[in-house]
Order: structure tokens, then C-alpha cells, then sequence
């Protein structure tokens, strides 16, 4: 039987995918070559068109399922993305099913055939690119999904790479579950997890990454993403080719858990897979073949076998007939499927469940919103001290800076020539430390796929994840500016004075503020590393080269460069912070020397006429600095809640009790902020 199934998936591959030309064709009065007779005959098929099942379809509801479970049906859904250019491409086309609680639904078919669009339809993933039409029926009933209703676990494992197994679920679980819950009930339900899925002995290992060391197998952190989406107990879980990339062993090894918890639970489990073992095959309940966004089969594993799809139909014209593409054969094979007592028996299944009308899936409380912003400042701290590209390398290569500015501008003096190397040194402290920011973007880059894949499953809000990111960066940072600037400041010799020191100090760190705001702009718009590194150094550059150093303010172009560019940059406001807090109170030998009749220069001068600068207060710029922190940040909040926009984003629980819709269920309201 292993051998059987295996067969019948790979069989349906080669009718679908086949590129056909003159040299193989069917016509009507020839029939295949002996060797695919061969293997029709071994799968018990005969050779030729049509799609019938030789024995009744029977559909066996689980010992697993239950009242309160999840029936999720579609009918007649497609979906229709647009180009630019004002086309549409058909991507799913009246696709009909069905998956019941305790059941293992899995969806096949080729690359590009559909099966994550399916997913994502079901769900409500789908973006604002896309048309979509037909009935999704939950219980019989058009509501929507919210938080702890669902689950979806995505192909790829997006995880805290220097976290543990138990502290990445840990954590998860006190974002997840509801304040109703003590710290120690949290906590048994995220061991008990664990061990269902198998990863007691993995628990304290860190999962580990591509910036970390080895930690767990791929098979592992899998099995660590559904951990941490089924912490809630949802009843509809969604599972994006889970067994992508892992080994037919670690493959088994995680589907037989799901069916587990699908059969112990009564979990609606919904699983896009590409090419499963037999051993894998055997395990799911139903089957959904799709190819080119058609149905060719949906219907019991069981009963795959039992299905004939290319077989000799009698024609009453004696003119041949010949498939010209592989489009035409999905075409006439969708066709043959929807005239199945197979899909006649789908249909009716789906109209028998619709009837039902059972319980509406109601949302379930989350952790309110200070639990949640202390959860992930704590895990947002933890992984920036293990990190080492976050903050700790930066934090060495500016202690090398330092004393290299240090040692180069040692006892600077009094002399008129310090006052341009006292303006040269304090310009590369403003430009070139913060500059040192984009070093970290991976690091930030990470972080926002973290976020997407949590915020997508409705773990939590925009608006708690930019608070605990700024709450969790800023002990960094003041770090980052403290130390580095001590060396730098008494080995340079500058202004005495720790109220000096200190304005020098936070400058730096509110330099350091702004510039972490602007590379997670850049981390939400440009997830690439490269691209977002070479974004943060186009842009960072602009602002030194406009900041007022390398030209003076009054020698910019008025055009662009002046206005608005020199107004914007964060540089112009450092260095004046700067050289006020350097120069004012200081008198300078003018440019003649030290003769008789020499005059001297006061800091006031210096800063009026030397550095051409505007003369208000210090604090005035240092005000106008922490103003961009928050500017920068709140853009970065805007910027995120309106690409939520383009793609649903499960929502938190309404604080009203839900209402059935009557909308279909991929209309979304407004997510929590």
C-alpha cells in the first residue's frame, strides 16, 4: 500500500506536469506505450481519460473530534491576483472542500500549483493584490477568525536564534495566554507542549541560527514553530509545507505528532505539502491534488488507489484526438474530477456540514498590554546580550575608535588651530559612531521577520512592539555612548565641566536613538541585508556630507541641500549641540598669534561666524534630537500598521463579545494597534 500511494502522487505529477509533443500523444486509436500501460496496470488503472472511482467514497469521522471543533468549508473559491499592467491571472478556480475536527487535511500538487494560496485564503492571509470570491464557511456560518481561534505555522522558521527551546516557548506563552493565568500556569502549559511535540530533551538547547552557533535540528525548530502556535489550543491549525527541507525520518516525525494532536484534541488541521513519503502520505486523512489552481482529486487517502485518470473513452467520432499542452490535460482532467461520483460526494459532504451551523468560534484573551510590553522587553534584552553583531562587536570597535580619536586629538589645547581639529573631532563623534548603526541591521532585519510572524498570528500589537524595542535598545545605547565617550572626552581634553561631559554624552546618545529609528524604518520596507545596509549608508551619508561640516551652512545650495536636507539631518543638530557645548565659555588666540597686540576669539564668535551656526540655546537641539527619536519612531509605527494594510493580520480579542459576520470571512476589520 505504501508503495501504491507513492505511485498514485507521483503518477499524478507526470500527467500534469508532462510537456506533450508529437512523439507523445494520445489519439483515439492509439493507446500509451507499454510502459506506462505497465505502470497504470500496477496502480490498478487502466490507460486512457476520464476520473472514476471504482468503490463509493465513505468519509469516517475521528474518535478525536468534538462538539466545539472547527468544520471549515469552501465552495466554488477562486482567487485573482493584478499586475501593474491591469492583467488579473487566475491563481485558484472553484475550488470545493472540506476538513472536519480530528481530521489531517493535506494539500499536494507541483510548485506554483497553488497549494500556500489555498492556505492563505482559508485563513484570510491574502493580500490587498489579490481578488477573491466563493463561500469559506466556519460551523457553518461566514465569521471571521480571531486571535486563539487559529493557528498558522509558515514555511519557514522564523525564530530567536539565541534563545532556548523552553525560553522561546516560555516567552511566547506569557505573550499568548491571558493574565487569568498565573506565571506557573503559563509556564506547565508551555512544558506540556514541549513534550508534545517531542523536544524534551532539546528544552534547554538554543535553537540557534546563521549569526549564532549550531543549536537544534531543522526537524526541532519545525516542531518549535507549532509549539509556540498551538500554545492557545487552537481548533483550526494551518501548517504551510511543514516538512520542507527536513528528512523522510524528521519529516515523519513531525506530521505523526500532528496527526496526534489532531486525533487527541480535535484539531481541524490543514497541511500544504509538496512530495511526502509514503510513510508521511499514510498518515493524513484527506487529500486535496491541485494543479494549476483546479482540483483533480480531493477526497480519502484511502481511497487514492482506487482512482483511474487516464482512461480509453469510446468515441462516437472516428476523428483523433490530441493533447496539444500540459494546460489542456489539467484542463480536461478538472473536468473529468468534477463529473466524479468523487466530487459529487465532496459536494455533498460540504452542503451536509454548511447545515450545520454549529457553535461560533469565539476569540480567546491575550496577556493585557503591560505584560506583553514587559515580555518583550525582557526577551528582546536577553537576545541583544547574547547577540553579539546587536550591540557587544559595536561596542568594541567604539572603544577602538575612542582611543584611536583620542590618541590622534590628545590635549588638543587652546591654540586657534584646535578650534578645527576640536570641530573635526567632535563632527566624526556625531557622523561616524552613529554611523556604525548599520552594522547592526541584520540584527534588526531579524527581529521584524519575528515580529511579522507573530504580529500575522496575532501575539500582539504594533504599537507594544516599537515601545519594547526602544525600551530594550535604550541601556544599550546609553552603554554605547558612556564608555566610548569618556575615553574620548578626557583624553581629546575638551570643555571641563561634568555638565559638559554629560550634554556630550547625551547628544551621543540621542544621535545613537535616531539613527536605530531610522535602520528599523529601513528593516520594515527592506528586509534584505544587503540592501538595507547599502539603504542605511546612502542615507546616513547624505545627512554627514549636508550636516554642516564639510560645507557650511551658509556655502549649501539653497535648492535641496539646504532646505530641506540640511533642516532634516539629525547631524546638523548634533554638531551644533556639540560645538555650543565645546566652544561657549571658551576664548581662543586669533588667527595672527600670540603677539603684543594679539586679540582673542570667544566661543560665541567661533560659533556664529567660524561654524556658521544658529546661536539658541544647547538644549534647544538636544530637545530637537529626542524629538526625532520619537518622530522616527512613530513613522515606523505608521509605516507598519499601513503595510498591515496590504495583508490581514489576525486581530485581538474584540472587547465586546463577537458577533457572527455576515461578511465572508477574508473581510477583516481594523487589527489592534
Amino acid at each position: 500500500m505504501h508503495y501504491v500511494h507513492t505511485m498514485i502522487y507521483e503518477s499524478m505529477y507526470l500527467f500534469v506536469l508532462i510537456q506533450f509533443d508529437s512523439k507523445f500523444c494520445i489519439e483515439e486509436d492509439v493507446l500509451l506505450d507499454d510502459t506506462f500501460e505497465k505502470m497504470a496496470a500496477e496502480m490498478g488503472a487502466v490507460a486512457g481519460f476520464g476520473f472514476i472511482s471504482n468503490r463509493p467514497v465513505y468519509v469516517v469521522d475521528h474518535v478525536g473530534s468534538s462538539e466545539d471543533g472547527v468544520h471549515l468549508t469552501w465552495q466554488d473559491l477562486s482567487v485573482t491576483a493584478s499586475n501593474r499592467k491591469d492583467s488579473s491571472h487566475v491563481i485558484l478556480a472553484g475550488l470545493t472542500g472540506y476538513v472536519q475536527p480530528g481530521q489531517v487535511l493535506a494539500i499536494m500538487g507541483p510548485s506554483g500549483c497553488g497549494k500556500s494560496t489555498l492556505l492563505d485564503a482559508l485563513a484570510g492571509r491574502l493580500g490587498s493584490n489579490v481578488t477573491q470570491s466563493g463561500h469559506i464557511l466556519v460551523n457553518g456560518r461566514r465569521q471571521r477568525l480571531s486571535f486563539g481561534a487559529s493557528a498558522y505555522v509558515t514555511q519557514e522558521d522564523i525564530l530567536m536564534t539565541t534563545l532556548t527551546v523552553r525560553e522561546a516557548v516560555y516567552y511566547s506563552a506569557e505573550l499568548q495566554l491571558p493574565n487569568s493565568m498565573s506565571k506557573s500556569e503559563k509556564r506547565e502549559r508551555a512544558d506540556m507542549t514541549i513534550v508534545e511535540m517531542g523536544l524534551k530533551e532539546a528544552m534547554d538547547t538554543r535553537i540557534g541560527g546563521y549569526f549564532t552557533s549550531k543549536g537544534i535540528s531543522g526537524g526541532q525548530k519545525r516542531r518549535v514553530s507549532i509549539c509556540i502556535e498551538i500554545l492557545t489550543r487552537p481548533k483550526l491549525l494551518f501548517l504551510d509545507e511543514p516538512t520542507s527541507g527536513l528528512d523522510s525520518a524528521a519529516s515523519f516525525h513531525v506530521m505523526n505528532r500532528i496527526v496526534n494532536l489532531a486525533r487527541h484534541d480535535g484539531v481541524t488541521v490543514l497541511a500544504s505539502i509538496h512530495q511526502p513519503s509514503s510513510e508521511v502520505f499514510e498518515l493524513f486523512d484527506n487529500l486535496c491534488l491541485l494543479s494549476s489552481g483546479k482540483t483533480i482529486y480531493f477526497g480519502p487517502t484511502s481511497d487514492a488507489d482506487q482512482v483511474t485518470y487516464w482512461r480509453k473513452e469510446e468515441e462516437e467520432s472516428s476523428s483523433s484526438a490530441r493533447l496539444t499542452s500540459a494546460s489542456k490535460a489539467i484542463d480536461i482532467l478538472s473536468a473529468s474530477y468534477k463529473q466524479s461520483k468523487t466530487c459529487q460526494e465532496v459536494l455533498r459532504r460540504v452542503n451536509e456540514i454548511s447545515s450545520m451551523e454549529g457553535a461560533v468560534v469565539e476569540s480567546r484573551s491575550q496577556a493585557s498590554f503591560l505584560t506583553q510590553l514587559l515580555v518583550l522587553t525582557k526577551r528582546s534584552m536577553v537576545n541583544m546580550n547574547r547577540d553579539l553583531g546587536y550591540y557587544w562587536l559595536r561596542f568594541a570597535i567604539y572603544l577602538m575608535l575612542s582611543l584611536t580619536i583620542g590618541t590622534i586629538f590628545f590635549h588638543v589645547g587652546h591654540s586657534y588651530g584646535s578650534i578645527q581639529a576640536r570641530g573635526g573631532m567632535l563632527m566624526f563623534i556625531a557622523g561616524f559612531l552613529t554611523f556604525m548603526a548599520i552594522g547592526g541591521f541584520p540584527s534588526f532585519a531579524e527581529d521584524m521577520k519575528i515580529f511579522r510572524r507573530e504580529r500575522l498570528n496575532g501575539h500582539y500589537g504594533v504599537t507594544v512592539f516599537v515601545l519594547s524595542n526602544t525600551f530594550s535598545s535604550a541601556p544599550y545605547l546609553a552603554l554605547l555612548s558612556l564608555v566610548p565617550g569618556v575615553i574620548a572626552y578626557y583624553l581629546v581634553g575638551l570643555q571641563r565641566g561634568i555638565d559638559h561631559f554629560l550634554f556630550f554624552c547625551s547628544i551621543l546618545y540621542a544621535s545613537m536613538l535616531t539613527v536605530e529609528g531610522i535602520m528599523m524604518i529601513i528593516a520594515s520596507l527592506v528586509p534584505n541585508y544587503l540592501l538595507g545596509i547599502i539603504s542605511g549608508a546612502g542615507i546616513q551619508g547624505t545627512m554627514i556630507i549636508s550636516g554642516g561640516f564639510f560645507r557650511l551652512p551658509g556655502d549649501l545650495p539653497k535648492p535641496v541641500w539646504k532646505y530641506p536636507i540640511y533642516e532634516l539631518a539629525f547631524h546638523k543638530y548634533a554638531n551644533q549641540g556639540y560645538y555650543k557645548n565645546e566652544f561657549l565659555g571658551l576664548t581662543f588666540p586669533s588667527k595672527d598669534g600670540g603677539g603684543a597686540g594679539a586679540t582673542t576669539i570667544t566661543g560665541e564668535e567661533i560659533v556664529r561666524d567660524y561654524w556658521q551656526m544658529e546661536t539658541y540655546s544647547k538644549w534647544v537641539d538636544l530637545a530637537i534630537l529626542f524629538a526625532m527619536v520619537v518622530i522616527y519612531r512613530v513613522l515606523f509605527l505608521v509605516i507598519v500598521k499601513i503595510t498591515e494594510k496590504l495583508k490581514p493580520v489576525l486581530h485581538g480579542p474584540p472587547k465586546k463579545a463577537m458577533k457572527v459576520m455576515e461578511q465572508p470571512l477574508e473581510d477583516y476589520s481594523e487589527p489592534n494597534p
